[in-house]
Parts: structure tokens; C-alpha cells; sequence
């Protein structure tokens, strides 16, 4: 038996897609309903000819996917990550065999189960009951596999109490999670999962990220399309970065990951993992001297990165230009959350470090950070200088982004989550008897 159960050739995934044409003038009723026919007749000729009906009098070629080429081994958890409208959805869609590839070849050894969005393969007339047994026959089951089963997914998907009510009653909630307890509860040997979990609560996401990661352990496989890095980096050991409908990265985890992060950043376009150029930008209260040129992250030891877990130390280095020039200048590191809610400030005037005398020179000021206190999740700093009585002198909104990974920092084996907050703090617990 082979141990590649995926693999994709050239993939390549065509739409043709409409342009109503925009008129400068004044259009009459006449005209309107001469447009209308003529629209008519184009769509019953295309429709009589086998070809596509698309709305609009011009047409464009677009590309989802072009030259996509990869394999998945048996037992591998892969991420899938990139930008809206990078061609995720449509890559898994091809996989799942729910389109055609426009050129190209996938071959696929095993049993897929998708997950693509809300509801996928499910009746809305029929109860929660009913459509486990539908799916599970959909994705090839028996009946007696579907039987040994239920209980375990019903128990997962916790709508007991709403089992014999027509899904189309379902929030939303209740949706996803008894379609993720049939697809990952049926035994496929491939799980395919889109960012449909985001509409699930943190528990349930959590409960979902778990049941995954004992698929891929138990020798199946999975595919995984998310914007939470996070969840990437915990359950898939390798990604795909697309950009464009093309592979642009393909590796570990987390060096995908930082080189997503690192491209998307606002502040001086494409940068290397855990290096913020920010020389590349306008000073709004010092439009002629940039003071703030660049950003980097690293751990203690100078590796640089912006992946840290829980607990762990941090470096933030920014390199400044002429920041000695104004006396008692002080420096600040501002940290949001990945939502712009603030965090904490760092100033230089909290540790009493700041600049005496005016000098001319370059200057590299350094924040170190010995435990990091944040949940896992991915932050954004600003940075941002100024001087006591004066204002401020430069301030770069989004200088850089880290993400914060799991870690046992208790030491027990209990793993937090976003789920409970922001930051975490060092503590204990102790339960006395009364007496």
C-alpha cells in the first residue's frame, strides 16, 4: 500500500465570470428592453450549446487555481492557509470531487469526508436522526458502522435534546457541530475541513481541533483550511501557503506560517520572518526625519522569529535614527490583540531609561520581555516615541505581529487556550480540608 493517499498534478481551476458594461447615458425603457432580449437570446444559444450562462455582456477568464501540484501522505495533517480568495476553498472543492478541475489530475486513495460549510450534505426537512444516518450513507458507511457510531456522535455534537427536530430549525451552532461529529465520526480515511468551525464557540472549536489531531494520530488524514495560525500550528506539522491560486510556500508549519504573517504586514510590505522593515512609510509628526527604521523579533539566544510559546522570553529591537537628538525621548512598545483591543504599554520611562544628553548618532533600543504572559493567539505592536512635554515624534501603527503558541506552562499538561482570555498569570492553587 502506498503512502501517498493524495496527489495532485498541475491542478488548474478556470471560471468565466460577467461584466455588465457601464452606459455614460440615459437609457429609455426601449433600450432597457431591447438589452433585456438580446441578453435572453445570447443565454438561450449558450444554454442550447452546452455552454455556461453568464450574467453580463462581457466576459473574463480568472484563474482560482493554476499549477497546483503537491502530495499528502498517509496519517499527515496539512494546513491550507492564505489570503481571501486565494483559491482555498476551491482547491478542497476539488479534492472533495465537487468540481472538475479545469486541467490537471488528483488522484486520491481512500474515503473523503468534507466539511466545506454550513450544513453540506444535509436535507433541511429531515431531523438531526435522520440526516446521520443520510450522510453517513453518503460518505459510504453501513448501516450497522452508522449504528455502532451514533451514540458517539450525538454525544459530540451535544443536540440530544433536538435529535428528532428538522435541521432546518438549527442555529447555526447546532449545524456545524452535528455535521463535524458525522464526518469525523464515520471513520473517513481523509477529513477534509474548511473554516467552516468559526462559526462554533471556543469550547466547541476546541473540542473539534482535538478530535482532529486523534484522526490524524490514528493513521488518517486530514486537510485543514483556517485564518486561526494558531489552531495551524498546533494540528498540522506541514502547510501550503496560497497566494493567487498558486502555491507560493510549502513546508513546516511554522515556516510557512511566519512567511504568511510576515507578507501581509502593513507597514513596509513583504518582510522576512520576524523582520519588520519600516523605513518604507511617512513620519506625520516629523515629516522630514524618520525616526523609527526597523523592528525586529527574536528569543533570547538572537534567533529571530515571530512564533513564541506561552511563557517563553522575547526580544523586541528597533532600530532608531536620531532619536538622541531630543532630550528625555523615550520609546514605547504598545500590544493588541489581533482585533486592535490594547493590551498593555511598555514605555523606556518605566524602567528609568531614557536619554540625557542630545547626540547624532543611530541608536538600537531593545525590550526584553522574560516571560511572555499572553494566551495563544497573534498580537500586533506599535511603536511608538516621544518626548515629556512635548508630544510625540513618531508612532508606526502595526510596526510588527508575533503569534503566541501553546506551551504547558503550569507543567501539569493542561493546555490553555484563547478560550480563557488574553494573558495568564503565575499562580497556584490549594485546597485545604475543613476541620
Amino acid at each position: 500500500m502506498s503512502d501517498i493517499v493524495i496527489r495532485a498534478e498541475t491542478l488548474g481551476k478556470k471560471y468565466t465570470i460577467g461584466h455588465q458594461a457601464q452606459r455614460g447615458r440615459y437609457l429609455s425603457l426601449r433600450d432597457v428592453l431591447m438589452q433585456n432580449a438580446r441578453y435572453a437570446l445570447i443565454k438561450t444559444r449558450d444554454l442550447f450549446q452546452g455552454k455556461p450562462i453568464i450574467q453580463g455582456n462581457t466576459t473574463e477568464n480568472v484563474w482560482a487555481l493554476k499549477d497546483i501540484s503537491f502530495e499528502v501522505k498517509r496519517g499527515e495533517a496539512l494546513g491550507i492557509i492564505g489570503l481571501n480568495g486565494a483559491g482555498k476553498s476551491t482547491l478542497l472543492k476539488v479534492l472533495s470531487r465537487i468540481t472538475e478541475p479545469s486541467t490537471g489530475r488528483v488522484s486520491i486513495d481512500g474515503r473523503v469526508a468534507s466539511l466545506l460549510e454550513v450544513g453540506t450534505g444535509f436535507h433541511p426537512e429531515l431531523t438531526g436522526r435522520e440526516n446521520i444516518y443520510l450522510n453517513g450513507t453518503i460518505l459510504g458507511m453501513t448501516r450497522k458502522e452508522i449504528n455502532r457510531k451514533f451514540d458517539e456522535i450525538v454525544a459530540f455534537a451535544e443536540v440530544e435534546k433536538y435529535l428528532d427536530t428538522p435541521v432546518k430549525r438549527y442555529s447555526s451552532g447546532m449545524y456545524v457541530r452535528l455535521a463535524f461529529a458525522v464526518a469525523a465520526h464515520l471513520e473517513p480515511e481523509i477529513l477534509v475541513v474548511d473554516e467552516v468551525l468559526a462559526v462554533g464557540d471556543a469550547q466547541f472549536q476546541k473540542k473539534c481541533l482535538g478530535k482532529m489531531n486523534d484522526v490524524a494520530k490514528g493513521g488518517r488524514t486530514v486537510l485543514f483550511v483556517s485564518h486561526n495560525m494558531t489552531a495551524i500550528h498546533a494540528l498540522c506539522g506541514r502547510s501550503i501557503l496560497l497566494d493567487g491560486g498558486q502555491i507560493r510556500c510549502d513546508g513546516n508549519s511554522k515556516t510557512v506560517i511566519a512567511e504568511y504573517l510576515s507578507s501581509n504586514h502593513p507597514a513596509g510590505g513583504r518582510q522576512s520572518s520576524g523582520e519588520f522593515d519600516l523605513s518604507k512609510r511617512k513620519n506625520k509628526y516629523l515629516p522630514d526625519h524618520l525616526i523609527v527604521q526597523s523592528l525586529y523579533l527574536a528569543d533570547m539566544q538572537g534567533n529571530r522569529g515571530d512564533l513564541f510559546p506561552m511563557g517563553q522570553a522575547m526580544q523586541m529591537c528597533v532600530n532608531v535614527t536620531g532619536m538622541s537628538k531630543y532630550r528625555n525621548a523615550q520609546i514605547a512598545a504598545i500590544i493588541k490583540s489581533q482585533n486592535d483591543q490594547w493590551i498593555c504599554t511598555i514605555t523606556s520611562g518605566m524602567s528609568c531609561t531614557h536619554i540625557d544628553e542630545p547626540r547624532d548618532k543611530c541608536e538600537r533600543a531593545i525590550l526584553n520581555i522574560p516571560k511572555i504572559p499572553l494566551l495563544p493567539g497573534t498580537y500586533w505592536i506599535d511603536i511608538t516615541i516621544a518626548q515629556p512635554g512635548i508630544g510625540r515624534l513618531d508612532y508606526v501603527e502595526r510596526a510588527g505581529r508575533f503569534t503566541v503558541t501553546e506551551a504547558d506552562v503550569y507543567g501539569t499538561g493542561y493546555q490553555l487556550t484563547d478560550y480563557f482570555g488574553l494573558i495568564y498569570l503565575e499562580s497556584s492553587w490549594k485546597i485545604l480540608q475543613r476541620t
